[in-house]
């Protein structure tokens, strides 16, 4: 076991080329193997080894491996070095008194590896036994569940009886967003890409309707049906020509918090989809507004309080999609950009004993 051991070898996920269109590939992105010493000398002060537990896996990971600069892709990856997602890992050797062997903790860039060696900045210890699975702290209490509170509670603010449409509704983020405006009052409906996933955000997440994207041809019909008196909160995770047809639907004052478009990530910017409709926003004072969870994170302690009480009462349930192994960090990616998961992704790297 890696408790006992002075030096591990440690799998890791590194950049070795970026991917300007495309789902990144296997010429992309690349698994080394790196020699890491456990040794307690070898690890400085104020620093820990850590064994990583699970990664989560966010479409936003893909935006950081484009080599470009524009939309979501300032911040990228360096070339050549291990890539990092949000994740937990238990705490194996530890030169910090504020951490002890055996915590567990979490972490918004741990390495996309087995075991690493990090500052304890920015490390949170979470608890085990507190009612909550560790795969949830990445789904419900992590980025996913994180950015549906910002675009629900704090950008949409919908109010009782308000109409609300989410894209990606049986997605990570739409799955808590749809329950989140549930908890509201508000009429609910989602869009998303299969009928197994309508009726699973239907059945397990409380959406009073929803339609699968695959099979409407006409989204502008689509949401005449859904949405005969208009909508006035969209929280958009897509894009593209959901974006544009919403736009033909919106109510006086209506919010569209942007947090997501899945559907133009892999495209360079002149083959994104254009929105012709933007004047519609002008006559009807709608607040279209983009945001990053970064700028939020003064009020991730509110968040995580309030969802943390919503999952411990029953009140907004999750669903996890668990890939095993860092090998299939890989595949895993390409899986989100593909319509073939049900909730949140997430990668188990070891067991939790």
């Amino acid at each position: 076991m890696a408790e006992k051991c002075e030096e591990v070898e440690s799998r890791e996920w590194y950049l070795a080329s970026y991917a300007p269109e495309g789902v990144p590939t296997s010429d992309n992105l690349k698994l080394r193997t790196v020699r890491l010493s456990l040794a307690s000398d070898s690890i400085p002060d104020g620093h820990l080894a850590v064994e990583l537990l699970y990664v989560s896996v966010d479409p936003y990971l893909r935006s950081r491996m484009s080599g470009r600069l524009d939309g979501l892709d300032s911040d990228q990856y360096p070339l050549n070095q291990v890539i990092t997602a949000f994740g937990i890992g238990k705490v194996i050797r530890s030169k910090d008194s504020e951490f002890e062997e055996g915590d567990v903790v979490l972490h918004p860039y741990f390495p996309v590896a087995e075991y690493c060696v990090m500052t304890s900045h920015m490390l949170k210890k979470i608890d085990p036994k507190a009612g909550i699975s560790l795969p949830d702290f990445l789904s419900c209490l992590g980025v996913p569940g994180f950015a549906a509170w910002v675009g629900i509670e704090v950008l949409g603010d919908p109010k009782p009886g308000s109409n609300v449409f989410i894209s990606a509704a049986s997605g990570g983020v739409g799955m808590f967003a749809g329950q989140l405006a549930k908890l509201r009052g508000c009429r609910v409906i989602g869009s998303t890409g299969s009928d197994d996933k309508v009726k699973l955000m239907k059945d397990e997440f409380g959406y009073d309707d929803g339609f699968n994207y695959h099979k409407e041809t006409d989204y502008d019909a689509a949401l005449s049906r859904y949405f005969p008196n208009g909508i006035d909160l969209y929280l958009d995770n897509v894009g593209g020509k959901m974006l544009e047809a919403v736009l033909n639907h919106v109510n006086k004052y209506a919010r569209i918090p942007l947090c997501g478009m899945v559907s133009q990530y892999n495209k360079v910017w002149t083959e994104r989809e254009g929105v012709r409709n933007l004047l519609n926003m002008v006559g009807k004072e709608v607040r279209m507004e983009g945001f990053m969870l970064l700028s939020h994170l003064h009020r991730f302690g509110e968040f995580a309080a309030a969802m943390g009480g919503y999952m411990k009462q029953g009140k907004v349930k999750s669903k996890n999609k668990i890939n095993l192994g860092i090998e299939s960090f890989l595949e895993s990616l390409a899986s989100v950009f593909s319509s073939s998961n049900h909730g949140k992704l997430v990668i188990q790297v070891k067991p939790y004993v």
